[in-house]
């Protein structure tokens, strides 16, 4: 009740305020508006929703006729059938490299990962990287070297290859490509750079700095301009390397073969001839595919494209703009930004200022959006990205801040007089009022009994005439904090009465200025005594209670890691496996994914324990057990059965050979000597595999059999891993 008298008496006196300037409210206003916007755009609210407007402008694009200078040889499941195997051996892709080669097209592009063999036939494909200069390779770049992907090794010493990494936002969309980038102090070009510059070799263009920007990049009629970190709708966004924003064509597709098609000779010659050709997979089991901007999840729908596909666009947006002259995709300056929004901002004021119908006020503002959206889509098709949603928000956004002004400023005329000579004195609530000279110029009944004085004798007087010093000198910074930025502000303050009493209370402070200009300190105080308390009381509660849930918490951990871990090693321990193995079937079969089951037993653990003693065994398992943790992916996992026995669960593998490299990378990291005590020793391992689903679906047949493979190695001469017998054949993703 308080509260709401409180507003009537600051509606009270803003009815008497001097009106402003109309202008001036509508250019502060839109001001406002558009810096509130801006605002939120600078710290990355509106950028996920200004990259889908951006899409859904992809989207309306019209269609565009195929791109006849790309051909895409396809590695589809057809193919992965025909072949037998994956990866292909380097047999199939000489044999593929030299059937395309014969056709003569300008470029190949290999986007297939060959930086190791792949027997049989791995001197063929070497003769055929050397007799081809128009053969570009990949690589995969990284600052950690373990994770990158180095390219075959002749075209690496030849320069024919190129990056394929992709610039993902945070919404999982490329929007954007990396033309090079250097690491090491090296430069590195990207896969489609490579071939677009060997294909307009042969028009006579080679890349050079642009006239107009020496740091861009020029090909032919392109000048590509480099993307900042906060161009368009990017918030600090990775810049690292020469990126672009990327004007995907929309293309009705990029002419494909099937790699088995090429084998067998049964593409025309026109397809291949005097064409860019790329080779790579479009087979949903090599999950090799990413989301542009016409994979839209607006309507439910999501339409991934293959990765040799995505380099296609790329491809095609280099060449199309280099002969062709199709715009790039461009952004404004910073500055154009602002004053794009602030624009519309006041536009927006203007509109509801002078439209008094609300229907005519909606229609207008709504047909004021089209305007924006039909604007920046022209925009866009000549390669504009300008902002939508900022420039909506700031039409929207004025609109209804000027409609709820005047809406208010109404109400409050209207009431004013009613309130005028009754609202004062009914209010429960300590109120008063100053003028400019800090002077109690209105004071209601229920101030007067809080400070214990009658209102006659409080009238005309200060703070100083009425507290102790140390009080009056707080009302009096506040007050004064008032007067001089005119904020309204709620402050704690100590205030003792007439009887000595001091209470705690808080009090809200206002300026208003009348029709004559003068200004009047309105302030509302709310005694907060009892609330205080029971705040303090509710802090020392609350502070005890996080105290004991700490302690509760750090015991229910220790207790909970000390069930499902082996107290030696660290390792999840029995328990632990039996669950993760139970889970990790249930995820393989809802995803239709291979699960490989390694069991391990060390080979001469007892001859250490026999020798060295159990204590030096002990650190032996320790030892074993970081091993085995170093050589494994994070979503593998390592468990101690007990004794010298050791599982792992390899997630999500795509064929039985992965397992069995990684066995092999376990064997020789457990054969490596370890030095206990000066004592150097070595053991070996006997690891026993089974897979699901191929030899059981069941989690403890699973087990016994990799257990059942573990002795059969053993006895075969240790220090190696077999696969337990396959009961039923399927098919390997």
């Amino acid at each position: 009740m308080s509260k709401q008298l409180g507003k009537h008496i600051v509606r009270l006196l803003s009815a008497r305020k001097k009106p402003l300037c109309q202008g001036h409210k509508q250019l502060i206003t839109a001001f406002c508006i558009a810096a509130f916007i801006m605002l939120l755009r600078s710290v990355g609210l509106l950028q996920s929703l200004e990259w889908a407007a951006l899409d859904q402008f992809f989207q309306l694009r019209s269609q565009e006729p195929p791109f006849e200078r790309i051909t895409i040889v396809a590695i589809n499941e057809a193919s992965l059938h025909s072949v037998g195997r994956w990866p292909i051996p380097d047999s199939v892709i000489a044999q593929l490299l030299q059937k395309l080669q014969i056709h003569q097209p300008r470029a190949i592009g290999l986007d297939i990962y060959r930086d190791l063999p792949v027997q049989p036939g791995h001197h063929d494909l070497v003769s055929a990287y050397r007799s081809m200069p128009n053969l570009v390779g990949i690589e995969f770049l990284s600052q950690n070297h373990n994770t990158s992907v180095l390219p075959p090794p002749v075209l690496r010493r030849l320069n024919q290859f190129g990056f394929n990494n992709l610039v993902l936002d945070a919404d999982g969309k490329v929007r954007r490509s990396l033309l090079y980038r250097h690491v090491d102090n090296q430069v590195h070009y990207s896969f489609a750079l490579k071939l677009a510059k060997v294909y307009l070799k042969s028009e006579g263009i080679t890349s050079q700095k642009a006239k107009s920007n020496p740091e861009y990049l020029q090909l032919g009629k392109a000048v590509f301009p480099r993307f900042q970190r906060n161009d368009g709708a990017y918030v600090g966004a990775d810049d690292r390397g020469y990126q672009l924003l990327s004007n995907f064509p929309k293309v009705g597709r990029f002419r494909k073969v099937s790699l088995t098609d090429v084998l067998e000779e049964r593409v025309p010659e026109s397809l291949i001839k005097d064409r860019i050709v790329l080779i790579g997979s479009t087979a949903p089991s090599l999950q090799d595919f990413v989301l542009i901007p016409y994979s839209s999840r607006i309507m439910g729908t999501v339409k991934p494209v293959a990765g040799i596909e995505l380099q296609a666009y790329f491809i095609s947006e280099l060449i199309g703009s280099a002969l062709d002259g199709r715009p790039l995709l461009k952004v404004w300056s910073k500055t154009l930004e602002w004053l794009w929004i602030f624009a519309w901002a006041y536009m927006g004021t203007s509109i509801s200022r002078r439209i008094r119908y609300p229907s005519q006020n909606v229609l207008s503002i709504l047909l004021s959006g089209f305007v924006i959206v039909g604007s920046a889509y022209i925009a866009f098709s000549f390669g504009w990205w300008i902002p939508i949603l900022p420039a909506l928000l700031s039409l929207g956004g004025a609109a209804v801040v000027i409609t709820a002004l005047s809406a208010y400023h109404q109400e409050g005329l209207k009431r004013s007089k009613e309130f005028l000579h009754q609202v004062i004195n009914t209010i429960p609530d300590p109120i008063f009022v100053k003028n400019e000279k800090h002077q109690w110029i209105v004071l209601n009944e229920a101030y007067c009994r809080f400070i214990g004085y009658p209102k006659s004798l409080l009238i005309e007087k200060s703070d100083y005439d009425f507290f102790a010093k140390h009080e009056a000198d707080v009302f009096r910074k506040q007050d004064e904090l008032l007067f001089q930025n005119h904020e309204p502000q709620e402050h704690e303050e100590e205030f003792t009465n007439a009887s000595g009493k001091t209470f705690c209370i808080s009090t809200k402070r206002s300026l208003h200025k009348d029709a004559a200009g003068n200004f009047f300190l309105v302030g509302v105080i709310r005694d907060i005594t009892k609330r205080k308390q029971i705040e303090q009381d509710l802090k020392r509660a609350a502070a005890e209670l996080s105290r004991s849930n700490d302690e509760l918490k750090l015991k229910e951990d220790h207790l909970r890691y000390l069930a499902y871990h082996d107290s030696l090693t660290g390792l999840p321990n029995r328990k632990f496996f039996v669950e993760q193995l139970y889970n990790s079937l249930e995820w393989a079969k809802n995803n239709n994914l291979l699960i490989g089951l390694l069991f391990i037993d060390l080979d001469g653990f007892k001859h250490v324990n026999d020798t060295l003693g159990h204590e030096m065994g002990d650190r032996l398992l320790v030892t074993i057990a970081q091993r085995l943790s170093n050589s494994l992916r994070n979503s593998d996992t390592v468990g101690r059965l007990g004794g010298d026995e050791f599982t792992v669960i390899l997630r999500a593998i795509p064929s039985m050979g992965v397992a069995a490299k990684v066995a092999e990378k376990i064997l020789a990291t457990i054969a490596e000597s370890i030095v206990l005590d000066g004592h150097t020793t070595k053991v070996s391992a006997s690891i026993g595999i089974s897979i699901y689903p191929l030899n059981s679906q069941d989690a403890e047949t699973l087990i016994k059999q990799a257990d059942t493979a573990m002795y059969r190695a053993k006895h075969l001469g240790k220090n190696r891993c077999e696969f337990a017998s396959l009961v039923t054949t399927h098919k390997l993703l």
